[in-house]
């Protein structure tokens, strides 16, 4: 199962509650205690995933995975349970004893937010169109362009303090994310700077400046997700991000 790096599951359980409302599924349901994710227009494995949030939820564990990775073959999707500090290690091991493969070592990174943190940190103004947003995003992963509408949908569907930042160079966009406050926890998602303006610094301006916006509106805590094969992972711990937990995707064996 995946570590953590927080003794306190109850502060895993809220910043996962806040990073599910900040990246919202299209259909979402439970089997027991199993949130289930699925959303057709995006390829996400965030929002294409089964999620344990019980550590003792662990019974009639061959029913429900035949059960559910049906459920997800049915709809397009490969069958991918997101495995966290709130899994119970049963759900792992038997999904060893299956032959599924771990995908995406990911590890949720923390850092909290106070005035002398945030000092030197540029004012920008959020975008405030969806659309353009979308674009940015776009352009600045270098996605197809067919996954505009599965994005558009994700973003309009939230419904916490949402802020659409974007950098542009040249008259393109460079670096984008979007920056969702929930309560006192301000989530950061869909980092990306565009390959034409990489190692400018553009990242470590924009990230520091969304967290400003959201310390204003009342965010203390901050969080994001990075892989750990990815290099920005350095990027967020020099602007003083610490690992919190980490998380895994299991799937069956191409």
């Amino acid at each position: 199962m995946a570590g953590a790096g927080l003794a306190n599951l109850a502060d895993v359980r809220r910043i996962e509650a806040a990073g599910f409302r900040a990246w919202p599924a299209a259909a979402v349901h439970y089997d027991g205690t199993w949130m289930v994710r699925l959303t057709a227009g995006h390829p996400s494995g965030r929002l294409n995933s089964i999620n344990p949030m019980d550590p003792h939820d662990c019974h009639r564990l061959d029913e429900r995975i035949e059960r559910l990775s049906r459920y997800f073959r049915e709809n397009g999707r490969t069958p991918a349970f997101r495995l966290t500090p709130l899994s119970a290690p049963q759900i792992a091991a038997r999904l060893d004893e299956l032959g599924w493969v771990s995908r995406k070592q990911t590890t949720v990174m923390r850092l909290p937010l106070g005035n002398d943190a945030l000092a030197g940190a540029d004012d920008v103004t959020p975008v405030e169109e969806v659309e353009r947003y979308v674009e940015a995003s776009v352009f600045t992963h270098g996605n197809p362009p067919e996954i505009k509408p599965g994005l558009r949908r994700v973003v309009e569907s939230i419904r916490a303090d949402r802020g659409f930042f974007v950098l542009e160079q040249d008259g393109k966009p460079a670096t984008s994310l979007l920056c969702v406050r929930d309560g006192d926890v301000v989530g950061l998602f869909d980092i990306a700077t565009a390959e034409f303006a990489r190692g400018r610094g553009n990242a470590r301006r924009l990230i520091p400046a969304a967290l400003k916006w959201a310390f204003t509106r009342g965010a203390r805590q901050a969080y994001l997700q990075v892989e750990d094969a990815n290099p920005a992972k350095e990027l967020y711990r020099s602007l003083g991000f610490t690992d919190g937990y980490a998380y895994v995707y299991r799937e069956p064996q191409d």
